[in-house]
């Protein structure tokens, strides 16, 4: 039986220590955290999720949610053209429900399982200097650890990261009692956007204490929005949550005159730099290791973060199971990466850059279609399941507006 230790207990460790326990491997996972720490600790993400990365949870009966999450079924989009004006708005409908589980509220289930199943945890935090002596007991160590000194260990690809700062300062709140829109389907996902300032997410979940609406503040540094760094409580990131709505979205603010903060811990703020790093690092002569999910790809979280890593997940496990008996060595861990890159990640990392950058004319000329045809609008709710397909769509100028063209052909306009 091969040995598998993977450092870190989030998304991407614990779905593939699940999936390879399940395969018959003898899998140990290092944890700094217990399972009750986490739970009683602060959110660490919005981690809302598409069908494609909820299909890998599915595969080994990871989805212990799926009746009591809200199944978010398509996005409103609205842009403002000047804080508090909205120029247009627009709704797209997903093809399969979408859904948000706090990770306080998965993380510490799934260790529990893991443990209940017979796997071996290690709650204590790891440094660099521990892998000499650990690696050598294991056929295969992962870090699925993303903060912290051992992303350290993994080089960033110069070519693949287009930052070295931080383009969004993120604020978000667990709120109950903030009520449905009515413009768009209840369940729907938000997203508001006022250019040269940031975004708004407004994401229906599930947290400790039942349905929650997830309010996510993207700031551009320096800017209106960019007023959390401080790290207020929720009573306080509340009420500068709601001046802000009153003043950049007003049709949102209406909407949280009756929120209330789900618990004491339901705030978080932070920031990162999206970045690409190689995937093997060498801990002694000869001994690698294997980086994923956020170790190697760290995109800005626009509805990114959780899904990247579960297909990472997806993918090595795939890769491991394929592999049989042979060496994982730093060739295969090459290797192994660059199938995710290729399959997802490039596609993720295009898709976060673009919501990124100020939008070109033609993206402008594409969003503007999308509150006229229905079609547009669903193509561009698509997107976040499948960052693959905007190449040919938001990317390419041509190919973009000559489907927004071929659509608006014998296509009846919301306008009309």
């Amino acid at each position: 039986m091969r040995k598998i230790l993977i450092i870190g207990a989030g998304q991407a460790g614990l779905l593939l220590a699940l999936g390879l326990q399940a395969e018959g491997y003898d899998v140990t996972v290092m944890s700094a955290r217990t399972a009750d720490e986490i739970r009683g600790g602060w959110p660490t993400s919005t981690q809302f999720m598409f069908e494609p990365a909820l299909a890998w949870e599915r595969q080994y009966r990871l989805n212990l949610w799926e009746d009591q999450a809200p199944h978010v079924g398509g996005m409103g989009v609205s842009l403002a053209a000047a804080p508090g004006t909205r120029a247009f708005s627009f709704y797209g409908g997903f093809d399969d429900y979408a859904m948000s589980v706090d990770q306080r509220v998965k993380m510490p289930a799934w260790l529990e399982l893991f443990e209940d199943r017979g796997g071996r945890v290690i709650y204590h935090p790891v440094m660099t200097s521990d892998l000499a002596g650990l690696v050598p007991m294991y056929d295969l160590t992962l870090i699925a650890a993303g903060r912290g000194e051992l992303v350290e260990l993994f080089d960033r690809d110069a070519l693949r990261s287009r930052y070295t700062d931080p383009q969004r300062i993120l604020s978000a709140i667990y709120l109950h009692g903030v009520e449905s829109s009515p413009e768009f389907p209840d369940q729907s996902l938000r997203v508001n956007n006022e250019p040269g300032v940031g975004e708004l997410f407004s994401a229906p979940g599930l947290t400790k204490s039942g349905p929650t609406l997830i309010a996510l503040i993207e700031a551009i540094p320096g800017g209106p929005l960019d007023i959390f760094r401080d790290r207020p409580l929720p009573a306080e990131h509340l009420r500068r949550l709601r001046r802000l709505l009153d003043e950049h979205f007003p049709w949102e603010g209406m909407l949280y005159s009756r929120a209330e903060p789900t618990d004491a811990r339901a705030s978080l703020t932070g920031s990162l730099v999206p970045t690409i790093r190689r995937p093997a690092a060498q801990v002694a002569p000869g001994t690698f290791v294997l980086g994923m999910a956020d170790v190697v790809v760290v995109n800005d979280p626009i509805g990114q973060g959780a899904n990247s890593a579960a297909h990472c997940a997806g993918m090595y496990l795939r890769s491991i199971l394929e592999r049989g008996g042979q060496p994982f060595d730093a060739t295969w861990m090459h290797q192994t990466f660059e199938t995710f890159w290729e399959t997802r990640a490039r596609h993720t990392t295009a898709l976060t850059t673009a919501m990124l950058e100020p939008m070109p004319d033609h993206a402008q000329q594409i969003f503007g279609a999308a509150a006229q045809y229905p079609p547009v609008a669903k193509r561009i709710a698509d997107l976040f399941a499948h960052p693959e397909t905007i190449h040919d769509f938001l990317l390419d100028p041509e190919k973009g507006l000559a489907y927004v063209a071929s659509v608006a052909v014998g296509q009846p306009s919301r306008l009309s």
